[in-house]
């Protein structure tokens, strides 16, 4: 008999005041047009740049490092507008539970890649969809949601339980189903049965973490094998989906598909059809370096071999 997961952890003092804020911030945000949100959203963001500085210089290193075609200004310029669309992005994920289905559709521009899912659904094997931290990646798996996908996204417990319960009740109000990550290796076959979606975002190295080193922007950058691993092993497509902001104030749906490598070498075919999605992921955050979390030290861990000038940027 398998043993039920864990309880989560009882909120701490400080874990009910962080939720306390929250929600003031949200009912007063909600009574106000989203732009305008937004707009303090971004004000918001920049202050993690100026005056608090908060991950300043990793953020400055790691997109010098990306680009290092830029100049030192350039380089400033891109970060700051990093801070305000992370900012902006706070404040959209907070608000996604007033929204509604109706509310987060009014957020995208009619065209959108959307028909290539509804054909890989279609097939009834089932869809292992990969995102990273470029553009709305919460918004993304809400689109899909409220188009009427059945999506299972994976995604880690958070530290305040009271915010994990609040994102997730959203998460759900808008046609999700969530499933931790320590539930996915038991969830996500029953999913591909079912044929249903499942969403993972897997551009982060996480200690404990199946993973494997692929190439980001130049440098070896632990990458999770889960997406690999189950499309390989239940031979379901893999999409490349994300949600990017555009001129219009409107976000756009992109989805690529991914093609497996299958040479019968399955470790070999993960690792390949890691790098595989991992080169989609670089060529968006290279068409939208402003909605892309360099925030998250991307190069931290890194094989013990990699030669000094393609560590990690410091």
């Amino acid at each position: 008999m398998t043993a039920p997961p864990p309880s989560p952890p009882k909120p701490t003092l400080a874990h009910r005041a962080q939720f306390a804020l929250l929600r003031g911030v949200v009912a007063w945000l909600s009574g106000m047009p989203l732009d305008r949100a937004r707009r303090i959203g971004e004000r918001i963001g920049m202050l993690g740049y100026f005056p608090l500085g908060i991950r300043r210089n990793v953020v400055v290193r790691q997109i010098a490092a990306a680009f290092p075609g830029l100049g030192e200004a350039q380089v400033r310029a891109l970060a700051k507008r990093a801070y305000a669309h992370l900012g902006r992005l706070a404040i959209e994920t907070a608000l996604v539970a007033r929204l509604g289905r109706d509310g987060v559709l009014s957020l995208f521009e009619e065209e959108s890649d959307f028909p290539l899912v509804e054909r890989r659904l279609a097939e009834g094997r089932g869809v292992i969809a990969f995102t990273g931290h470029v553009g709305s990646w919460e918004l993304a798996g809400a689109y899909l949601a409220a188009r009427g996908v059945p999506i299972d996204a994976v995604a880690r417990r958070m530290n305040n339980t009271l915010f994990d319960a609040y994102l997730n009740q959203a998460r759900t109000d808008v046609g999700m189903t969530v499933v931790y990550d320590n539930e996915a290796v038991r969830r996500i076959p029953r999913a591909m049965k079912e044929g249903r979606l499942v969403g993972l975002v897997a551009d982060q190295g996480v200690m404990g973490l199946a993973s494997t080193f692929v190439t980001f922007f130049g440098r070896p950058a632990k990458t999770p094998r889960g997406p690999a691993v189950f499309a390989l092993r239940y031979k379901v497509p893999i999409l490349f989906v994300s949600a990017l902001l555009q001129p219009s104030g409107k976000y756009r749906l992109f989805v690529e598909e991914i093609p497996a490598v299958e040479t019968g070498d399955r470790d070999a075919d993960v690792d390949a059809t890691v790098a595989r999605f991992t080169a989609s992921l670089e060529r968006m955050v290279r068409r939208y370096p402003e909605q892309y979390f360099w925030h998250h030290r991307r190069w931290k861990r890194q094989p013990p071999d990699t030669p000094p000038e393609l560590r990690e940027p410091i």
